[in-house]
């Protein structure tokens, strides 16, 4: 979050725009990563975010960077998004009463990918933040809306509870950074320009 809070004015319409331009690309990365790989579903919630972001626009105040206000805008939709999702899937299974649910295969989505998905969202965008993109304990704390002095013990439980979802306990494997989340220009692979 590279953005200084200062240069943004509440209720500017063109500072919104530059926010938007500027922290779109790192919000869908974190999204897909807190999302377990689901780019459109990060993509939604990351709309769905600006769109609330916008709303709000005139009541922010800079007390804390405008990049680490709208990740916690996205955050928050993306705990709603994985809640809908646990509620479709409970229908679907309610539906089914008795046939077994069809299992991915081991390529459909990359290992860590899935891990994430299964974590709570907190601990998986913990791990994008640091891990991914590489913020500042208080970058993260702003994001995620807690006390910067728990961040650590926060994330070595959320680095504990991935390496047991991932059966690993290496930590290269657990921290690695992922070759791409997001393509760093994603209108080009719609064929918008």
């Amino acid at each position: 979050m590279t953005s200084d809070s200062g240069s943004y004015r509440p209720g500017n319409d063109d500072d919104f725009n530059r926010l938007y331009r500027e922290s779109y690309r790192k919000v869908v990365g974190t999204l897909t990563g807190v999302l377990g790989g689901d780019l459109a579903a990060a993509e939604d919630c990351a709309q769905e975010a600006f769109v609330k972001a916008y709303r709000a626009w005139p009541r922010w105040r800079p007390v804390a960077p405008a990049e680490a206000w709208v990740h916690r805008i996205a955050l928050n939709q993306a705990t709603s998004h994985r809640r809908r999702e646990k509620l479709r899937h409970v229908d679907e299974l309610v539906r089914r009463l008795g046939r077994p649910e069809p299992q991915a295969g081991p390529g459909d989505r990359g290992v860590v990918a899935d891990a994430l998905r299964r974590m709570p969202v907190e601990q998986a965008a913990l791990i994008v933040l640091r891990h991914h993109h590489g913020y500042s304990n208080r970058e993260i704390a702003v994001a995620l809306g807690v006390p910067e002095t728990t961040l650590g013990s926060r994330l070595q439980t959320a680095l504990r509870r991935l390496r047991q979802e991932l059966g690993s306990t290496d930590i290269d494997v657990v921290t690695s950074k992922p070759s791409r989340v997001v393509s760093p220009e994603p209108w080009k692979e719609r064929g918008e320009q």
